[in-house]
């Protein structure tokens, strides 16, 4: 008799923020943000906030006691650099980061970042239609040390690995959820500042 082998936790955390993926995509592809530098500079605002965000959790000790390349994953510091080869201004802080979540809601968090560097290898490609590199411009989506299937499968595999209570479970999904809706917001606001 073979029994189903249950989802793992990545899986499940891929199935519950399809929906708030799919709606970021399409806002994405509606500010066109390969269609010129200034547009791309938008998008890159809105990595650069986000990811600025997460500096806290890339560099927490006990998420580095769990993922021990965390910290070099981080890639605010990329963005920023982005920002300066764009010739843009590192943008203000937005009020509604992420502030001390759980260790489980702030792994659902990490999820969506680390998720995010497999479909950079497809915008790296559109960036350098506009002139841009992994070493100018467009250095936060460059591919990481390793590869990026190779990053994912190991944050993936330590993610699925760890013992969750129901409580973390529900944790985790609602930080996946969660940095889904906070791209959006930022991505949005990213965009609006260009109309102000």
């Amino acid at each position: 008799m073979t029994t189903q082998r249950p989802t793992s936790r990545s899986q499940r955390l891929n199935q519950i923020t399809h929906e708030p993926h799919s709606k970021l995509d399409a806002l994405v592809k509606a500010h066109a943000p390969f269609e010129t530098p200034a547009s791309f500079a938008r998008f890159v605002v809105a990595q650069y906030l986000f990811q600025s965000e997460l500096v806290a959790l890339y560099n927490d000790a006990e998420l580095s006691a769990l993922i021990p390349d965390l910290p070099d994953r981080c890639r605010a510091e990329a963005a920023k650099a982005d920002l300066a080869d764009l010739d843009t201004e590192v943008p203000a802080p937005v009020a509604g980061a992420v502030n001390n979540p759980t260790q489980a809601e702030a792994l659902g968090w990490l999820f969506v970042s680390e998720g995010s560097k497999l479909g950079a290898a497809f915008l790296i490609k559109r960036a350098v239609g506009l002139g841009l590199s992994e070493t100018f411009g467009a250095r936060h989506l460059a591919e990481p040390a390793g590869g990026r299937a190779e990053g994912w499968k190991t944050f993936t595999r330590t993610l699925d690995g760890l013992a969750f209570t129901k409580q973390q479970e529900a944790e985790a999904d609602k930080g996946a959820l969660d940095a889904f809706n906070r791209f959006t917001v930022l991505l949005e606001q990213a965009y609006a500042a260009e109309l102000a």
